[in-house]
């Protein structure tokens, strides 16, 4: 598609740089012609809540992965840009098949993601043959399709218990999700693969204990990805932290907690970026992050310039083989019949 821009600050000023596309800054006069260019394309944008405030603000939808994915599906845009990470975009091409969907970086990977393919997925399910495979929907369209079952940080419990309990599950990829559901459902026949976000991961147990202590009255939000999420259980068994206090939620729990939260005050330990939602969510209330540094630049690669050049050129285009797509439909679809398809991350 050809398309022209009526704002004189645009392609001429993007540049991609060893971060991604730059160039651009993400003014009044940037969001408007975002909003005239997407009408123009008949496009639909999605924002991730680790986006960054500009995009998140600028964008149609805002929420988690499965959720976006799941809006896209029912749309009546054919165009999708996805602004997220490269498997958030594939979700949705498997959800949508005959509609476009574009990234605005196709590098915006996920170390999460990446922390398992397809040749080792098969090498593991040969290895324990009558296992049934469960994976975090924050896995490759290839995984996705030798999955039996998909989950999300939400209802991963609800997945695992319903599977037959003399049967072996194999959960991948995230350690500290399928520590979190081995831990609640007391399952012994569960294989978990030692995968992470490096991000989560490295919100530790020392900085969410002492960010707790020197705030006793928050409450605790915390992604059952993060490295700090068994410290958060402990703290609450111990006493040092109410146990009414410690909440272990995905990111779209966590909005559904800060709206009917008292507490006047609410530590996060997840990506930063989910912070801008939570605040507008609970204007009155102080949620800080238990680490200002859980950035992920990954998601930051969707910069103000990345999306306009989305826009203009119609790039980047994520594609899913139409056989892969269907065998990862499968997966996702077994999840949703369960009953609780919850959100996405």
């Amino acid at each position: 598609m050809t398309t022209t821009t009526l704002w004189e600050g645009s392609a001429s000023q993007i540049h991609d740089g060893p971060g991604g596309y730059n160039g651009v800054e993400a003014t009044p006069e940037w969001a408007a012609e975002i909003k005239r260019l997407a009408r123009e394309r008949g496009a639909t944008i999605l924002a991730h809540n680790y986006q960054l405030p500009a995009i998140q603000d600028v964008a149609d939808h805002v929420g988690d992965s499965l959720a976006l994915s799941r809006i896209a599906a029912e749309v009546p845009e054919d165009t999708i840009v996805f602004c997220g990470v490269h498997f958030m975009a594939e979700t949705a091409k498997i959800l949508s098949p005959s509609k476009t969907v574009l990234i605005p970086d196709e590098r915006a990977g996920c170390s999460l993601a990446d922390s398992i393919n397809a040749e080792q997925l098969r090498e593991w399910k040969a290895d324990n043959p009558n296992a049934l495979v469960v994976s975090y929907v924050n896995t490759t369209a290839e995984v996705k399709g030798l999955t039996d079952i998909c989950c999300t940080s939400s209802n991963a419990v609800d997945v695992v218990n319903s599977i037959d309990a003399d049967r072996e599950v194999l959960f991948l990829p995230d350690q500290f999700l399928g520590a979190h559901v081995k831990r609640v459902t007391g399952r012994t026949n569960m294989q978990i693969w030692a995968g992470e976000c490096h991000v989560h991961a490295g919100i530790n147990g020392d900085e969410l204990t002492a960010k707790s202590k020197s705030h006793p009255d928050a409450e605790l939000f915390v992604h059952p990805e993060c490295g700090c999420a068994t410290s958060a259980l402990y703290l609450a068994g111990e006493g040092a932290v109410p146990a009414d206090k410690v909440k272990i939620l995905s990111t779209g729990g966590m909005l559904d907690a800060a709206r009917v939260t008292k507490s006047k005050q609410v530590l996060v330990a997840t990506e930063i970026g989910m912070l801008h939602q939570l605040r507008k969510a609970a204007p009155d209330v102080d949620f800080q992050a238990v680490n200002d540094r859980a950035s992920c630049p990954y998601m930051k690669m969707i910069t103000p310039a990345a999306l306009l050049r989305c826009l203009l050129e119609g790039k980047d285009e994520v594609h899913v083989d139409l056989e892969m797509a269907k065998r990862a439909q499968k997966s996702v679809q077994r999840m949703i019949e369960i009953g609780n398809p919850g959100g996405g991350e």
